[in-house]
């Protein structure tokens, strides 16, 4: 069982830390004069949707282990 418990704390955190990236990414403002701003801002939205889709899989995974 510590295992398991171990393995929750770190799901949790993670999660968190996703959380925290995406608010990060959400509050970032554009700075459109500075070169390379298209990159940045394109390199931003995939990785949001990267943090989502993982954000995806850990709530699943949770609720897969939950319900054993």
């Amino acid at each position: 069982m510590p295992n398991i418990a171990i393995a929750e704390r770190s799901r949790a955190q993670t999660l968190r830390e996703l959380r925290e990236l995406i608010a990060a990414l959400d509050r970032r403002v554009r700075q459109v004069e500075r070169v390379g701003e298209i990159a940045i801002a394109r390199a931003a939205a995939v990785l949001k949707s990267e943090a989502l889709t993982r954000i995806e899989e850990l709530e699943r995974d949770s609720r897969a282990a939950g319900s054993l």
